[in-house]
This record gives C-alpha cells, structure tokens and sequence, in this order.
C-alpha cells in the first residue's frame, strides 16, 4: 500500500507531497457527477449500509451548514464593536488584522473568536446528524476543521484526526517547545473581563446594555506555563506545533487506512473547499482509484467534483451538508 501518511513528526508534509504527486497523474478532466439527485442519494444510502469502513474527509463546509459562519449577521452580533472600529466584516480577515492592534485587544478578539467558534453550541445539528450515519460503522475522520465540533457531538475522539489545530489550544511562540496548553479556562475568564454574561443554559451572550469591552487586562494576556508568550495552535506555517496528540492521531489514521487497503471503504467527503485540496480530497481520490472495492463521495455546495477515471464508482452531490445529511437518515 502507497504510504499515504506515515507516523513520523515530518507526516503531514510528505501526505501533501504524495497529494501532489497523486494528482499529476490523473487525465485532469473532471465530473460534476452523472445521474439524478435521488439516484445519487439513494448510490450514497446504499454504500454507507454495505461499506466495511467510512472514511470521513470534512472541511469547513460541514461547520458551516451546521451554523458556523464567520459573516453575516452571525459575526455583527458578536463583534460589531471591532467591526466598527477596524472596520473589517468577518472573522476570518479579523485574526490577521487585530495582530497589528495592542496585545490587550488583540486578545479580547481571540477570546471572543475561540468562544463563538469551539466552546458556543452549534446552532444546528449536523454534527449529530452525520454521527447518526455511522452508528455502528467502522469508520475515522481526518478534518480540516479547528472548531472542536467532533467531539462536542459525540465522536470517539480515538476515531478523529484534527490536521490543521485546535481553537482550544495555545502553544509558545517558540516552535523549538512541542507542546500545546488548553485554553478554555482563560478562554472563560477573557470572555467575562469583557463584559459578556451568562444566560440561564450558562452560554456567553451580549449584555441587555450592549456594553462589551475590546480590551483585556494586561495581566490576562496569555502565557505558556514558561512564561513564554503563546499564539494559536493553528496551522499556518512551518511554526505549527504538532504535539504528541496530533502525532497519536496521525498514526490512527494511517493504521486505520492501513488495516482497510483492501477492503470496501467509502470515502466521503463532506464541505472541502480548494484551498488545502492535497490534504482530503486528492489523497481520497487516488485512494479510490488504488482500491477498486473503494467507493468516492463528495458532499459540497459548489465544489463537488471527481476525476473522469473514477467516475463509476463515485458520487457529487450538490448542496447543503445539513440538508444532504438529513436526507440520507
């Protein structure tokens, strides 16, 4: 079997080198898919009823149906105050412009943003929903996605590879420490310097006043146990921190793929976007194509598509994650 991932710390940038190397070799035409919606429904039904092992690829696109946007009126009720101020209209773009801001403010939106976005509930359940799909089934996930969700929904934190970071974990701006420090307890705490209050579920909501600080007290701005100061244990360079959890949940995955090379497993991708292609959808196509027991699906609003030469054993389906999901229950 082609080593797609390996249990070495350097794991992640060899799976993007076989990513690229895999699709090179691909005839680059591609399918939207053939056949009608119930039809593909009912292909996708079937596979996840037989199918000897799921291997789930998600991205941002599962956190998004399931309520998670970082814009729209979602975004003006939590950070309307930075929104005016810096005048930026979404959380994505708010992370790399309040790094120019004072320490203190800088921090009071990471708190707000690692609230909203791995402690705060989901709106919908769709988490649950795919949960409910692969009860009792063999099944792992890799995913792009930061936001915790998982395992907030139930999933066996043995079958989970998280391969981009963790909005609950800080790790010292000294890549040379390989450790990550659990930030919910600041996290609490930041939320309530701010001004926020509980509501009677114990959830962070604006005050009846709207009267919310953008600032934090110097003496909470965050620290590694060190002393050293910390960011986000997100992946955005080679300054990345994968620790020893991350390492554990690399070798899973590569086990689980290991031990189920020959065997009828459905690869279903769900909400992956362009932008990290080599670390889902391009390993998840070659290994359809290694394997022909292998079946291939992908969930997407508008970017569902599969190579010419896997397209009998493959499904696009167009739309929202959540609605899709609730159809295949």
């Amino acid at each position: 079997m082609k080593n797609y991932y390996n249990n070495q710390p350097n794991g992640y940038l060899e799976s993007i080198q076989k990513g690229l190397l895999a699709v090179r070799s691909y005839d680059l035409r591609v399918s939207r898919g053939i056949g009608t919606r119930e039809e593909k429904l009912a292909r996708l039904k079937k596979e996840l009823e037989t199918a000897d092992a799921i291997v789930v690829g998600a991205g941002a696109g599962l956190s998004t149906a399931a309520g998670f946007t970082y814009a729209g009126d979602r975004f003006k009720r939590y950070f309307f105050d930075f929104e005016e101020a810096f005048g930026f209209h979404d959380m994505y773009t708010g992370g790399f412009v309040v790094m120019n801001a004072a320490p203190e403010v800088m921090w009071a939106y990471w708190a707000r943003h690692i609230y909203f976005n791995r402690f705060f509930p989901a709106p919908k359940p769709v988490y649950q929903d795919l949960l409910s799909l692969l009860d009792g089934k063999d099944y792992f996930v890799i995913t792009t996605n930061v936001d915790h969700q998982f395992q907030r929904a139930g999933f066996d934190k043995k079958r989970l590879f998280y391969t981009q970071g963790d909005y609950g974990l800080f790790q010292s701006v000294d890549p040379k420490v390989q450790e990550t420090f659990d930030n919910e307890a600041w996290t609490m705490r930041a939320m309530e310097a701010q001004g926020f209050v509980r509501d009677e579920a114990g959830i962070f909501q604006i005050p009846e006043n709207g009267d919310v600080s953008m600032q934090l007290p110097t003496e909470l701005i965050p620290t590694a146990p060190n002393g050293d100061p910390v960011t986000m244990n997100l992946r955005s360079d080679d300054t990345f921190v994968e620790d020893a959890g991350w390492r554990k949940a690399s070798a899973a995955y590569s086990d689980f793929l290991r031990r189920h090379e020959n065997l009828h497993v459905l690869y279903l991708e769900i909400g992956v976007g362009a932008n990290t292609p080599v670390i889902i959808k391009y390993p998840f196509w070659q290994m359809t194509r290694d394997n022909r027991r292998a079946f291939y699906a992908c969930l997407n609003y508008d970017e569902a598509v599969y190579p010419k030469e896997i397209e009998q054993r493959s499904i696009c389906i167009h739309g929202d994650a959540g609605e899709i999901l609730c159809m295949l229950k």
